[in-house]
């Protein structure tokens, strides 16, 4: 069974970095009506914390993307020990001691003489003697994983065939000297014993994914089908990185952004396929493919966001928008014709509270001087309310007629009076609403 997995640090909020690797791996699993674990990487109790892990399944379940199960790796220490037990036994894991300031200046002199920056491996030159002064001297040291130093062959999802040298990536520290296990060790153990087929994410991990390889086939597990996703920068192809703050889910909805309209453009963005917004999930799971996207930066603006949110409104029926009609304070017998009126236009649904005060306040009404006569005639043959959906075509006609006024010299003035605006809805749906015309006054 085709099972994937979301993997978030509890050390901050979702941003439109993560939400991109999490829709690729939901995506893919329900395709292949398979499993899709969310796995909260909670191994560093420093910075972890339980309020970010509320956080994370409050923006996943907004948008939809519902897990099978929840697994979490504070939960399952015992296993990365019994994995780093085995790499021992089988002469694949080793203590080394060096400060962060030494292994700097070793880095720096093997770029001098033109060398990679690789960790020597000095450390398996020590005698158990010399171990044991280190340890009285500096503490526990790091675990790092011994790579066999050959090529690391896969066929990426994406990137297609990746060939890295082993020799020249540095063997990778697993184990912090304060004991605390990394993403690498954990990570690996956990795809290995929870079956994980499938593992996308960020082309950041492409070496990762070289040493993962070595660990895994160590440890006597299959390794899953990779796919590394190019990375997303700013509008300019600047890096995104530095604005990820910024680009919350939380921000996000806070902002009015619609669930789809946000999967929409993460589900296609980087890909051959245009991005357009889809109506429902079903829609998404059905037109995915991971080798439809390519390798490249990919530019995300966070204005795209806001047009496909206005054309995903426009096609929902009011009971799907029901909650936020009756927050913007629109009573019930009057919701179905002004959510007809509003959807049209609106940006976000944070828009509807404009829309409503207009319709029970009035507007201050925008009259040119070259119009104040005019408008003050036709206000004249304004009838009383309530208004219905032919007011606005039988007071145009007479205001028509007494004036001699017609097309844009006719209609402009009376919708700026009524609306303040020069643009919006059709006036015949929106007279029906209009509750005050200050004009009159």
């Amino acid at each position: 069974m085709t099972t994937t997995r979301f993997a978030p640090s509890p050390t901050g909020y979702i941003h439109v970095g993560n939400l991109r690797t999490a829709l690729m791996n939901y995506l893919i699993a329900r395709k292949a009506g398979g499993t899709f674990i969310l796995r909260i990487d909670d191994t560093d109790p420093e910075r972890s914390k339980e309020e970010y892990v509320d956080a994370i399944k409050q923006d996943l379940e907004w948008l939809g993307l519902h897990w099978d199960r929840v697994e979490r790796q504070s939960d399952r220490l015992d296993r990365y020990a019994e994995a780093a037990d085995k790499l021992r036994e089988i002469g694949r894991f080793y203590e080394a001691f060096e400060t962060p300031t030494e292994l700097d200046l070793k880095r720096k002199k093997q770029l001098n003489m033109g060398k990679p920056p690789v960790y020597d491996r000095a450390a398996l030159n020590l005698s158990e003697a010399e171990k044991e002064a280190l340890r009285a001297e500096r503490g526990n040291g790091v675990w790092r994983f011994k790579l066999d130093h050959e090529r690391i062959e896969w066929k990426d999802g994406i990137l297609g065939d990746v060939s890295i040298d082993a020799a020249s990536v540095s063997d990778p520290v697993l184990i912090r000297g304060d004991g605390q296990v990394l993403y690498t060790l954990a990570s690996v153990v956990d795809d290995t014993e929870m079956g994980v087929t499938d593992v996308v994410r960020g082309a950041d991990h492409v070496t990762n994914t070289a040493t993962q390889i070595q660990i895994i086939k160590a440890l006597g597990g299959n390794v899953p089908n990779f796919a590394h996703h190019s990375l997303l920068t700013g509008p300019q192809g600047e890096a995104l990185s530095k604005r990820l703050g910024t680009l919350a889910l939380r921000d996000l909805r806070e902002q009015g952004v619609q669930p789809m309209a946000l999967l929409s453009l993460m589900a296609r963005l980087g890909s051959s396929d245009p991005v357009e917004p889809r109506s429902d999930m079903a829609e998404l799971i059905e037109g995915f493919d991971v080798a439809r996207f390519g390798s490249a930066p990919t530019k995300f603006d966070v204005q795209d966001l806001f047009p496909l949110t206005a054309r995903y409104l426009q096609t929902l029926p009011l009971e799907k928008v029901a909650d936020a009609v009756a927050a913007a304070g629109v009573p019930d017998e009057l919701a179905e014709p002004f959510w007809m009126m509003a959807r049209e236009n609106i940006t976000t649904l944070n828009d509807l509270k404009g829309w409503w005060e207009l319709c029970r306040d009035g507007a201050e009404p925008l009259i040119g001087d070259e119009d104040r006569e005019f408008v003050a005639q036709a206000m004249e043959l304004l009838p009383e309310g309530p208004f219905d959906g032919e007011t606005w075509g039988k007071w145009t006609a007479a205001v028509k007629e007494a004036t001699g006024r017609k097309g844009k010299g006719l209609f402009m003035p009376l919708r700026k009076a009524l609306t303040g605006m020069e643009r919006g809805p059709e006036m015949a749906t929106l007279m029906p609403l209009l509750q005050v015309i200050r004009a009159r006054k």
